[in-house]
């Protein structure tokens, strides 16, 4: 710059003028040595490299330019030709250089954010990662960065070594952990999630507590998201699911089966002894003929060897059409394609309630997606609902209006009531 203040001396410019024509003319070259700079760097340097990303093999090159890694990292190259320029103001030279650092300090933060998040996303193209994600992990570790360059900001600021700063940490480790009461305590629900694998991304979790029924699809060190069946996201704090309990289906869906416990009401006023006409009926159900005749023949020993006088129904042993209906019942879930044969399969009587007598089936589908689920079961308690009338008995439901015209046995017929 003095060379450029002498020549224009000399040229019979004041020497006060001459100084700011220096200065400008020399800001201007620096201005425009660092755009040519950043243009080379950007148009020449990031197309070779981008050209030799897209013929690479390794995924991991691809999220190098998926997060603009290489062209954030640029960005240190106008602020480097600044630096060295600096030595032309030698009375703004401390505050250009301090300005200068605190930018490189500011770019390199932003440029290892983006390789922490390459990192993930690396990470999340393995298997592994559903079941042990390290997002949590990625963003402690861009706190701890982020921390660090604030420090290395504030020395280069006051002057002072970054150590004196960091002794100072421990007078401020209160204030530090409310501020990241938070993240601590995520941080720390994270550990204890994947270390134990209480729950993966992927997974179908109920926490009625917090509104939420459906799958994770981020786990953060904050929060984790849940997308409810209805589309809906719901977040959570990640400690939440330490401090609280959760349902996790994860289980019911690597099993293969999923439960179908649902109840039948009989009336109990439809229940019966079975007469021989209706075992002669029964016999032709290809479910129930073999099951009757071992019944018969079981029922008719165990009343002779007793010498049991059967000219009274109430006597000895008998057959009934809810027995016979639950046996039906048991042989159907155990030929039906649709339920799972290694898993448990039951009909059973639970205690009669006030609206009938229950009679719970308690099965595994052999298939867990949802709609499959629930059209295995409609088809089953459809089937069941249209045969029971056959074994003479009644499903119990609460009075309708119809049943109630019933019972009175009138109608109204030209505006007055007839008797039926």
């Amino acid at each position: 710059m003095d060379f450029i203040k002498k020549e224009l001396v000399e040229l019979g410019v004041d020497s006060g003028v001459a100084a700011y024509l220096a200065a400008i003319a020399v800001i201007a070259a620096i201005g425009l040595l660092c755009v040519a700079a950043n243009w080379l760097t950007k148009r020449v340097v990031l197309g070779v490299v981008t050209s030799l990303v897209e013929k690479s093999r390794f995924q991991w090159n691809h999220y190098l330019l998926k997060r603009r890694v290489i062209h954030k990292l640029s960005h240190i190259v106008p602020a480097i030709i600044i630096y060295y320029g600096s030595f032309s103001f030698t009375d703004y030279q401390p505050i250009i250089e301090k300005g200068v650092m605190i930018y490189i300090v500011v770019v390199l933060l932003i440029t290892v954010d983006a390789v922490l998040d390459v990192l993930n996303d690396v990470y999340t193209t393995y298997d592994i990662a559903k079941m042990r994600p390290i997002r949590g992990y990625i963003q402690v570790f861009k706190i701890i960065f982020y921390m660090i360059g604030i420090i290395l900001v504030i020395s280069n600021l006051i002057g002072e070594s970054p150590l004196i700063l960091l002794s100072g940490i421990g007078a401020l480790s209160a204030v530090i952990m409310l501020i990241f009461k938070d993240s601590i305590l995520g941080l720390v629900a994270g550990v204890q999630l994947t270390s134990n694998d209480m729950v993966r991304v992927g997974d179908w979790i109920e926490m009625p507590k917090y509104g939420a029924n459906g799958d994770v699809i981020d786990i953060s060190l904050n929060t984790v998201k849940i997308q409810n069946f209805d589309k809906t996201i719901t977040t959570i704090p990640t400690y939440a699911l330490i401090s609280d309990s959760f349902v996790n289906w994860r289980g019911m869906q690597a099993s293969g089966g999923r439960r179908i416990k649902r109840s039948v009401y009989i009336d109990a006023g439809s229940i019966a002894f079975c007469t021989p006409e209706m075992l002669e009926r029964y016999k032709t159900i290809h479910l129930l003929e073999e099951h009757i005749l071992d019944k018969e023949r079981e029922i008719e020993h165990y009343n002779r060897e007793r010498g049991i006088d059967r000219s009274n129904r109430v006597n000895g042993r008998a057959l009934t059409n809810i027995g016979v209906f639950r046996a039906y019942v048991q042989r159907y879930l155990e030929e039906h394609p649709r339920v799972h044969r290694g898993m448990t399969c039951i009909v059973r009587q639970l205690q009669p309630e006030p609206c009938g007598i229950p009679l719970e089936i308690y099965a595994f589908s052999n298939d867990v997606g949802w709609a499959a689920y629930e059209g295995i079961q409609a088809d089953i308690f459809d089937h069941l609902f249209a045969v029971a009338p056959e074994f003479g008995l009644r499903l119990f439901q609460n009075p309708s209006g119809a049943d109630l015209k019933g019972m009175i046995g009138t109608e109204r017929v030209y505006g007055r009531a007839v008797d039926m």
